[in-house]
C-alpha cells in the first residue's frame, strides 16, 4: 500500500494542503535553460532543480514549493495522483501566458518496482518556461507566510557551471562477468519457455573530484543529444530517447524504442550496422514485443490508435540506432498523462513480456534495486496534460556526498541473445552519462 511522505513544507497527508499563490509572467527569451539561475533566498544552499528539455525547449525549476516522496505499493501512482489534485485545487493562479507549461506544474519521476520505496512529485518555487520559438516565461509559486519574492530574487542570472573534474569509476553490484552468467540464465529461462523476453541492468558508480553541478552534467547532455528529453528530478539526471506517453487535450503520443546497435566509426560501417539491426529477427523480435505492449494498453482506451505500420523506423542518435514506432491516439475518455503512464508501466522495452513473470526474474537476477531508473519521469499541469518519458541514459546523485553518482543501463533479452553482445550493449548506453560526468572519456 503506497503512502506519503512529507519532503518539504505543505506536503503532509492531512486534510487541508496549504493554499499556494501561482503567477506566471512573460520574459525576454533566455536562451540555454540550463545556463542561467534565479538570484537570492529562492535558491539557496543545495536546492532541488527540476528539468524537462528537448531542442532547447521545456522546462527547468528551483526550490520546493510543495514535494511528496512515495512508499513502495501497487497504487503509488494513484496516490500521487490524489495528492497532485489536492496541490492544484488548492492554488491561486494568476496566468499572464495561458501556454502548455505555463501556470502551476509538478515535475514527477517514479520507481520501476512497486516494492521499491521513492517515487518523487515536486512543485518548484520557480520554473523557467521556453518554446524554442522567442517566447518564454516565469512562473512563481509561494505559500502562505512566504515573503514575496522581489523583482531582484526572481532575476535571473549567469552562473558558469563548474566541472566536476577527474572521475573514478568502479563496478556495481554485479560486475560485467557476473552480469553476463545473468544474461546466460536469462536466456535459458527464455528457451525453457518460461518468458519471451525480460529485459535485464547492471549499475556503475562514479566519483568525481569536485561536487557534481546538475547544471553541467545537463548541459552536456543537451548539447550531445538534443534529440533526447533531458530531465531531472529529485537528484535524478538523464537524457532520453523514450517518450512513454504525451497527452496534450485527448491526443495521446508515445515513441516505444527497443533493438539497440552501436553507431559505427566511419560512414561506411554506420551504414552497415543501420541496415543490419533493420534486418535482426533478434532486434526486431525485441521491438515488436515491446511495441505491441504499447497498443495494447492504449487500444482500449483511445477511440482511435494508429501506429500499426508493418515494421519499426530508424532513430539515430550520436552513439547507438535504435529501432523506434510512433503511437498517435484520441483518448475514449478523460485519463491524465500521470494516469496514462502508470497504465503502460512497464512496458516490454523496460520490464519484458509477459511483464509478471520478467519483472519476478528481473528482482532474482540483477542483485539490486533499480530505484527510479526505467520508472516514468516527466511532468504535468493541472489539466491533465503533459509529457512522461521513461528514465533511461540516467543517474541518481547522492545526496548524501555530492561528489558521487550511480548510473544504469539494461538491454532486451530474448531467445537469441549473447551475453558478451549484451554487456557491450551496456557499455554504449552508459556512454551518454559517462562523457557527461567525465568528458576526458
Amino acid at each position: 500500500m503506497a503512502g506519503l511522505t512529507a519532503g518539504g513544507p505543505g506536503t503532509g497527508e492531512g486534510p487541508v494542503m496549504e493554499r499556494l499563490a501561482v503567477r506566471t509572467v512573460p520574459l525576454p527569451d533566455p536562451g540555454d535553460l540550463f545556463a542561467v539561475l534565479p538570484r537570492g533566498p529562492l535558491i539557496t544552499g543545495a536546492a532541488p532543480l527540476a528539468a524537462w528539455v528537448r531542442h532547447g525547449a521545456g522546462l527547468v525549476g528551483w526550490g520546493e514549493a510543495a514535494q511528496v516522496t512515495l512508499t513502495a505499493g501497487t497504487d503509488r501512482f494513484a496516490a500521487a495522483e490524489k495528492w497532485l489534485r489536492e496541490v492544484f485545487d488548492g492554488t491561486r493562479v494568476r496566468d499572464e501566458v495561458a501556454v502548455p507549461g505555463s501556470g502551476p506544474i509538478a515535475f514527477g519521476s517514479f520507481t520501476f518496482d512497486d516494492c521499491s520505496d521513492g517515487s518523487v512529485l515536486t512543485v518548484p518555487r520557480l520554473v523557467l518556461g521556453r518554446d524554442g520559438q522567442g517566447r518564454a516565461w516565469l512562473t512563481t509559486v509561494s505559500r502562505p507566510g512566504d515573503d514575496h519574492a522581489t523583482a531582484d530574487e526572481t532575476a535571473l542570472t549567469r552562473v558558469p557551471p563548474a566541472d566536476p573534474g577527474p572521475v573514478q569509476w568502479r563496478e556495481g553490484a554485479l560486475p560485467a562477468g557476473e552480469w553476463a552468467a545473468a544474461v546466460a540464465v536469462a536466456v535459458a529461462r527464455i528457451a525453457r519457455g518460461d518468458l519471451r523476453k525480460v529485459v535485464l541492468a547492471r549499475d556503475i558508480y562514479a566519483t568525481a573530484e569536485h561536487p557534481i553541478d546538475v547544471r553541467t552534467i545537463l548541459g552536456r547532455l543537451a548539447d550531445r543529444y538534443p534529440d533526447c528529453y533531458t530531465f531531472a528530478c529529485g537528484g535524478l539526471v538523464g537524457a532520453t530517447p523514450e517518450l512513454l506517453i504525451r497527452r496534450d487535450g485527448d491526443e495521446v503520443r508515445s515513441l516505444v524504442l527497443a533493438g539497440t546497435m552501436p553507431r559505427g566509426a566511419t560512414a561506411g560501417e554506420d551504414a552497415r550496422l543501420a541496415a543490419a539491426l533493420l534486418s535482426s529477427a533478434k532486434e526486431v523480435e525485441e521491438h515488436d514485443y515491446a511495441a505491441a505492449s504499447v497498443r495494447r494498453v492504449l487500444a482500449p482506451l483511445c477511440e482511435t490508435l494508429d501506429g500499426s505500420s508493418p515494421g519499426p523506423e530508424l532513430l539515430r542518435l550520436p552513439n547507438v540506432f535504435h529501432l523506434g514506432t510512433r503511437v498517435v491516439g484520441r483518448l475514449a475518455a478523460e485519463r491524465s498523462a500521470l494516469a496514462l503512464a502508470a497504465a503502460l508501466h512497464p512496458t516490454a522495452a523496460v520490464g519484458g513480456d509477459p511483464t509478471d513473470v520478467a519483472v519476478e526474474l528481473i528482482r532474482e537476477l540483477e542483485g539490486m534495486d533499480r530505484a527510479r531508473y526505467a520508472g516514468p519521469v516527466g511532468w504535468m499541469d493541472p489539466a491533465g496534460n503533459g509529457e512522461w518519458g521513461i528514465a533511461l541514459r540516467c543517474a541518481q546523485l547522492d545526496p548524501a556526498d555530492g561528489r558521487r553518482a550511480r548510473l544504469v543501463a539494461g538491454c532486451g533479452i530474448v531467445a537469441g541473445s549473447d551475453p558478451a553482445a549484451e554487456v557491450a550493449e551496456t557499455l554504449a548506453k552508459f556512454r551518454p552519462m559517462r562523457t557527461a560526468l567525465d568528458q576526458a572519456l
